[in-house]
């Protein structure tokens, strides 16, 4: 933050400062922290601001945690103001550029539907994956949906996770308590750490996994096919 924010002094003219709003919003990754850590987390974050930066922070709503239908709508919105398909002067019925935002702890899908000449009247079922968006003088209908839990660093331990639990039940460890992985090249191998749950708390563990002679994009493809439940 500090980066940004000192370009924001040396770019922002100083008499305007003061005035300069600022508001930072985190994502999904501090969602899954737990209310005490990311609380902790925001607090010093606000206090950096309030101490070094002369900017204005509003007093609620400037340093939060940002709802996941904020986080995949924004990311729309920056492609396409990028992309000069949302701005005031862009011709009407400018087709927009759909959004799959694949983060560490959620993947957030947005786009603008659209239902073609033949359904002239159609629209968006009612529900949270519909947002109403007021943006460069046009009010548009988007559907947006997060998916919390399946960011990349986090499918990742879901994976490792149902990896080591196949091998244990199955008891095919290796001699030295390794873990045969086919998400894993051949001749290759990974310490992970592995959260384990007990009836009143969660442990982690570090587990060797391998690829050894399993590398196997049909066995990984079912792996993961699991972990998003798919047979759901």
């Amino acid at each position: 933050l500090d980066i940004l924010l000192d370009e924001a002094v040396k770019i922002v003219p100083e008499q305007l400062q003061k005035c300069t709003p600022v508001a930072v919003k985190a994502t999904a990754g501090l969602r899954l922290l737990g209310a005490q850590e990311s609380g902790d987390i925001l607090e010093a974050v606000r206090h950096g601001l309030h101490e070094k930066y002369p900017f204005s922070l509003q007093d609620e709503g400037g340093v939060v945690v940002m709802d996941g239908a904020d986080e995949g709508v924004y990311a729309w919105i920056t492609v396409n103001y990028l992309k000069n398909t949302i701005r005031a002067d862009t011709p009407k019925d400018t087709p927009t550029y759909a959004v799959l935002d694949l983060g560490g702890a959620s993947t957030q899908i947005v786009f603008e539907p659209t239902f073609g000449p033949s359904k002239p009247d159609s629209t968006l079922e009612e529900g949270e994956h519909k947002y109403e968006l007021k943006f460069g003088g046009q009010t548009r209908t988007l559907y947006q949906h997060s998916y919390l839990g399946y960011g990349l660093m986090r499918a990742r331990k879901s994976v490792h996770a149902l990896v080591d639990f196949m091998v244990s039940f199955q008891h095919l460890n290796g001699a030295d308590g390794s873990a045969p992985n086919p998400c894993l090249a051949k001749g290759t191998q990974r310490t992970v750490e592995v959260e384990v749950e007990d009836k009143d708390a969660t442990t982690a563990k570090n587990v060797t996994m391998v690829g050894a002679d399993v590398g196997s994009y049909e066995g990984c493809n079912r792996i993961v096919e699991l972990v998003m439940a798919k047979d759901a």
